[in-house]
């Protein structure tokens, strides 16, 4: 079912910024912008902004800022607000560098503001090419800029990555990443900076994009490595492919990964296979479903951990891989995690891809575990739906957590994850033949509650030593929003139902919350400016669930209010600490 507001897009994409502030701020009075380089970069937990989508290379979305904390949170105030008149889910995280914040909406607008007053210091309106927009999978969302040098770089709804100047908001180039329009490929990640170069990663596998992971150079924006990650015959895990399949096997690298300097690797999470019905493509069917380690300097593959093998039900590994140094079993160990689509939480190896430890988070019933000598996840094959014959499966295919990210306290060793609580009816169809553009999943589905559960969703805290869930708050919606955690033991975080939360990070106790003007599915932040500490988030009610959430899930959506807004908080007479 797609819900009325998509029926907006045919009135075009006219959009209005409101600020609360009003007035542009003229070149000689907009803030000074530093430079961000990799040494800024590689050091970004030490800094006052939010100089990447998820604040470090780590991906933690952590602050390690504790004058907001949790005897004063309930002080907590509007500083100031931005709204933007589009219908449109808002999920990308405001961008901070010194005073200026760059924040990006749907149909990738971008403006820049000053952080502290919120005074409107450029505007700039991507012209989408809308012959890409029928292959957009899951609303027409950005998840935010990039930072380098003095740019800001935007990877696009029709397969470009612009850069902008900065201080200005001046375009310096537009590289096309994909060459045919309209031909199922599309972008809406954060891109990331890493070692001189800006890494992206496409979306299309419902159309049976062949998916890759891209190095740009940034001055240039000219390719300097292309990795697919579906390999052709002759390639390593080539074998594990019917015949002609890889040409268009999906697999998609469509959110923003993650980088640990120390190693120069490159995690990066590949989506799920096409077409979705597995009989047609039986094998492995290598590196759908997988985190990889990359090399940075040229995209070559340094070890790979596949989650799901030969999927039928949507299990992307495309959710942020966090990196953390954490004390298992009295041994200090170098891992990842991920609160995966398909219902597990995995810790791994992160040197060598090697399962540490994985707990179910939510009701899991077709991948059943992982093989460590053979190092393959394993399946319930019965779960497999076929032609004209239906599954019962949990999760359904949003997974236990879409995409939405998840944080990591090292005070606590806690992650914050939110979660959907979802089940599904899945029935194989009749296979259709692959055309360029065309939708290539050849199933059908119904999402249904988990039995004995009337609610969707829970936000609940996982301590990444053992997968344990240490506390969770439970919710009749989805839980559809980003996490952030301070150093001031807290976690935040907000819900459909046009709320904004404040929890004790150590109980899960709500501490404060605030009304918003739509729902919350925007990744939260903070940041410093002269030592006072700001929280920031977007609301604006979309993305995946309304989409495909079905009869079922979608009755619960009914009257929710639509658009945009840029929300600022802070302690109101808080000083430095």
């Amino acid at each position: 079912m797609i819900p009325d507001f998509v029926k907006a897009l045919a009135a075009g994409f006219a959009l209005v910024a409101l600020s609360s502030c009003g007035e542009r701020v003229r070149a000689a009075d907009a803030p000074s912008f530093p430079a961000v380089t990799d040494a800024r970069l590689v050091a970004a937990n030490s800094d006052d902004g939010w100089l990447m989508f998820l604040r470090t290379y780590s991906g933690e979305a952590h602050a390690p800022f504790a004058q907001i904390d949790t005897s004063n949170v309930g002080r907590l105030r509007e500083v100031f607000t931005h709204a933007v008149s589009l219908p449109e889910g808002f999920e990308a995280p405001p961008i901070v560098n010194g005073r200026t914040m760059i924040v990006t909406t749907p149909f990738d607008r971008v403006y820049a503001l000053d952080a502290v007053t919120g005074k409107q210091l450029w505007e700039y309106d991507y012209p989408v090419d809308k012959r890409e927009l029928r292959t957009v999978c899951c609303d027409m969302v950005n998840r935010g800029v990039a930072l380098y040098g003095t740019t800001a770089y935007m990877a696009t709804l029709d397969n470009h990555v612009v850069a902008i100047d900065a201080a200005t908001g001046a375009v310096l180039w537009n590289h096309r990443v994909y060459p045919a329009p309209g031909m199922a490929y599309a972008m809406t990640l954060a891109p990331l900076a890493v070692d001189g170069k800006i890494v992206v990663g496409e979306s299309g596998g419902e159309y049976g994009a062949r998916g890759f992971i891209a190095a740009l150079d940034p001055k240039t924006g000219n390719e300097i490595w292309r990795r697919y990650t579906i390999p052709e015959p002759g390639e390593p895990g080539g074998d594990t492919w019917p015949r002609g399949m890889y040409a268009h096997g999906g697999g998609g690298g469509w959110l923003t990964g993650t980088y640990d300097p120390e190693t120069h690797t490159l995690f990066w999470g590949v989506g799920n296979p096409a077409p979705w019905l597995a009989a047609e493509r039986k094998g492995r069917n290598l590196y759908s479903d997988s985190v990889l380690a990359l090399d940075p300097a040229n995209g070559k593959i340094k070890w790979y951990f596949q989650q799901t093998p030969n999927d039928s039900w949507d299990y992307d590994a495309t959710n942020t891989p966090v990196l953390a140094d954490v004390t298992i079993a009295g041994r200090k160990r170098k891992i990842l995690y991920q609160a995966a689509r398909n219902g597990w939480f995995y810790v791994i190896d992160r040197t060598n891809g090697k399962l540490v430890l994985m707990k179910p988070f939510t009701a899991t019933t077709s991948v059943t575990g992982y093989d460590t000598k053979r190092e393959i996840g394993t399946v319930d094959a019965s779960k497999r739906p076929a032609v004209g014959h239906s599954v019962f499966t949990c999760p359904a295919f949003f997974g236990g957590d879409n995409w939405w990210p998840y944080s990591f306290d090292p005070q606590t060793g806690y992650a914050y994850v939110p979660t959907m609580k979802t089940c599904m009816s899945l029935t194989g169809l009749k296979p259709a033949a692959f055309v360029a553009g065309a939708t290539y999943v050849n199933e059908s589905f119904v999402v249904r509650h988990v039995p004995g559960d009337t609610g969707w969703g829970e936000l609940q805290a996982i301590d990444v030593a053992t997968g344990r869930r240490v506390w969770h708050v439970d919710t009749k919606l989805p839980w559809n929003d980003g996490t952030l955690s301070t150093d001031g033991g807290l976690v935040f975080s907000g819900t459909p139902d046009d709320t904004f939360y404040a929890f004790d990070a150590r109980t899960g106790k709500k501490l404060w919350s605030h009304h918003m003007t739509s729902g919350v599915i925007g990744v939260p932040m903070s940041y410093r400016v002269d030592g006072k500490q700001y929280v920031a988030v977007q609301s604006g009610w979309g993305g995946v669930a309304p989409f495909y959430g079905g009869p079922i899930m979608n009755a619960s959506f009914k009257n929710m209010r639509l658009g945009g807004r840029l929300y600022v908080f802070a302690l109101p007479d808080a000083g430095a600490k």
